[in-house]
């Protein structure tokens, strides 16, 4: 049984207790966390790891909230935060080492004032460079892991370095599921930080003018299918605008459901499952959500992350 005492031990970092999520998501949603560590080091990390599993007591690791939609219920068990004690950023020549609570966009601004080019497309994408890495995050073309040497995770409760062979990267997905990352090191060409500046302002202002970004949501909800859009077949099947209590398909960008006030995640759970449907439907295919489900009942959510069957035109 997990003791209070042994966990306050292990940290010297920050633990609270019932913490609400909701102002630790993009969304703005869900519910209470039976633990919420942030620790300081990761040796501590390491501890935690080593001790929950021990005690075979539920835990995850939860950035920057911008790709997860969490329960009202909330999740039970602990929350793992890095983000106070692992947003650093370390630059030596072409290569860049940093930890993985720093927001994606510190990272970016950083390499960009360093002229190293290679991540000034990936602006503006919410999150930090921990999920950014185990989602393989990308826009306009390019990955976050194009120019990753290895990863630092906790592996099985120590530390391990892994090749960016082993992190098994392919469209918005990984083989990092299992492990804690930690830091991600990478290597990049020079480039003048003019030219990077510009072109990271013109993303911006794209993404800007294409985007909710004024809005809470999630980013991108669905996953491209082979070969077309998921805003194309969301908007063509007249979704945009539809809603479900406070969330709504964003008329700016059909691949967006945004907290216009109040939504729930229940709300935003239902009305994930009305655009599938409805896309199924009418074009046959299936769209994968790209968004993590945390804290609902596995039989809740199975239909929606693992249909049944599966329609052509699914992106593996």
């Amino acid at each position: 049984m997990v003791s209070i005492q042994n966990i306050q031990e292990l940290v010297t970092g920050s633990i609270s207790f019932s913490e609400s999520l909701s102002k630790f998501t993009t969304f703005r949603v869900g519910g209470p966390a039976d633990i919420y560590i942030e620790p300081a080091t990761e040796e501590e990390i390491c501890k935690l790891v080593s001790y929950f599993t021990k005690q075979n007591f539920p835990y995850i690791v939860l950035g920057n909230g911008s790709n997860v939609l969490i329960s009202d219920e909330g999740i039970r068990g602990a929350v793992i935060n890095l983000e106070r004690s692992f947003s650093y950023v370390e630059i030596h020549g072409d290569t860049v080492t940093a930890g993985a609570g720093i927001l994606l966009s510190r990272f970016v601004e950083q390499c960009v004032q360093h002229g190293l080019q290679g991540v000034e497309m990936l602006a503006g994408i919410p999150g930090t460079l921990g999920g950014a890495l185990l989602v393989n995050a990308g826009a306009y073309g390019s990955e976050i892991s194009d120019h990753l040497v290895d990863i630092k995770v906790v592996k099985n409760g120590k530390i391990a370095v892994l090749p960016r062979e082993e992190g098994e990267f392919a469209y918005r997905s990984s083989a990092l599921q299992k492990v804690i990352i930690l830091e991600g090191r990478f290597r990049f060409s020079s480039a003048d930080p003019g030219v990077l500046r510009e072109r990271r302002k013109e993303l911006l202002l794209k993404r800007n003018l294409s985007q909710p970004t004024n809005m809470p949501s999630a980013g991108s909800v669905f996953k491209n299918p082979s070969g077309d859009f998921a805003a194309r077949l969301i908007e063509s099947c007249g979704l945009k605008g539809v809603r479900e209590g406070g969330a709504v398909v964003s008329e700016k960008h059909a691949n967006f459901i945004v907290n216009v006030g109040g939504a729930t995640a229940r709300d935003i759970l239902t009305l994930v499952r009305k655009v599938q449907s409805t896309v199924f439907e009418q074009t046959g295919v299936f769209l994968q959500p790209e968004i993590q489900f945390i804290g609902f009942p596995e039989e809740e959510i199975r239909g929606v992350v693992n249909p049944p069957e599966s329609p052509q035109g699914v992106t593996p």
